[in-house]
């Protein structure tokens, strides 16, 4: 049994079918990049896994536990964390008030002290423990994806979702995001992360699932997928570098 299973997951949306049929696992441990074009079902999917959409049919596990149908509480509450392709802050708390959110909703439930424990421990890892008490309203972008990232952590997760986390991050941002998503993955964490920025692709994922109109059309080590004839005319424009 594999950590978490993707069993012909469907997402219908009226006449549209925006994930068709798409199963894949991934093992305990495992980074894996899911890849695709805008509109190609990538964040549905990711939708789908963490309860924020239900599935139309197919089946979806984590650990054994059957996630279909459950709310998205319940989801949390089972080790399912994301972030999201628009940063969602809360600008009037400040950033531990915002992480602590997370804290008491997340999969152990802290309150309290323990919450604020866990919060600070959470802005400690993603190097915004000294700027705790500031409002969210104050912080740059790349702050606010990192306040983000901390407060998907902050609910402890067994598994992280990230939805183009690095998007829109200058070359040396880009580089402190790759290395933290590399820590946090050394640290045990398995992590499925959308993304288009190929180079941060190569360096973290070993292994790619690729879809194209609502299809799973690769599931392979990172490099050969990335040559593959199928995924460079879907995803990559006929270039597989970018």
């Amino acid at each position: 049994m594999s950590f978490l299973e993707i069993d012909r997951a469907v997402k219908q949306f009226g006449g549209l079918r925006a994930v068709s049929d798409v199963s894949f696992t991934l093992e305990k441990g495992e980074v894996v990049g899911l890849l695709g074009p805008n509109g190609s079902g990538k964040t549905t999917l990711i939708n789908l896994v963490s309860g924020a959409l239900p599935a139309t049919s197919g089946d979806i596990r984590l650990d054994g536990l059957r996630l279909t149908g459950l709310s998205r509480d319940r989801i949390a509450r089972a080790g399912v964390a994301r972030t999201f392709q628009l940063v969602r802050t809360l600008p009037s708390l400040s950033l531990v008030e915002n992480v602590m959110i997370t804290a008491v909703f997340g999969r152990h439930a802290h309150w309290g002290a323990a919450a604020r424990r866990v919060a600070l421990g959470a802005l400690e890892m993603v190097g915004l423990s000294d700027r705790a008490g500031v409002a969210a309203a104050d912080l740059t972008y790349i702050d606010q994806k990192r306040l983000e990232l901390a407060r998907a952590l902050a609910a402890e997760p067994e598994i992280l979702l990230l939805d183009e986390w690095l998007a829109g991050l200058n070359p040396t941002e880009l580089a402190e995001g790759v290395a933290l998503i590399r820590t946090l993955h050394q640290g045990g964490l398995t992590i499925l992360m959308v993304e288009h920025i190929i180079d941060a692709v190569r360096a973290l994922c070993p292994r790619v699932v690729v879809m194209n109109s609502g299809e799973l059309i690769a599931d392979a080590p990172t490099d050969i997928a990335l040559a593959d004839p199928m995924v460079v005319s879907a995803y990559l424009g006929g270039e597989v570098d970018a």
